[in-house]
């Protein structure tokens, strides 16, 4: 499966697609837990996609069902350690939220 990237600001990412597989994302998916970096650079799973990224959490979104990762929230940060638990308890959150309204054929329902 291939990511999409929705991004926002200057620049093209360096990784605008790759795998669901591959990186941070691959992690969280394969770990089906999230995924919060302090520091990207010293991270080997990191794929660049800004060079400004400091700091980076990947939640990963399951099926209504809670059997498959069908997408990520991705939010990165160019301060280190930027995301506390906070943070991820409300990315998490939001998650549970999107899950609720996944009807498991491979679309939002509406």
């Amino acid at each position: 499966m291939v990511r999409d990237l929705v991004w926002s600001g200057t620049g093209t990412p360096e990784y605008p697609t790759f795998l669901m597989t591959k990186g941070l994302i691959g992690s969280a998916s394969a770990e089906r837990r999230a995924v919060n970096v302090a520091d990207v650079a010293s991270d080997p799973r990191y794929l660049t996609a800004f060079g400004s990224t400091r700091s980076e959490i990947i939640v990963p979104i399951f099926d209504r069902d809670g059997r498959d990762v069908v997408g990520t929230i991705d939010v990165g940060s160019g301060q280190p350690n930027a995301f506390d638990a906070a943070a991820q308890d409300l990315l998490e959150e939001c998650e549970r939220v999107i899950r609720m309204f996944w009807d498991n054929s491979g679309t939002p329902s509406s």
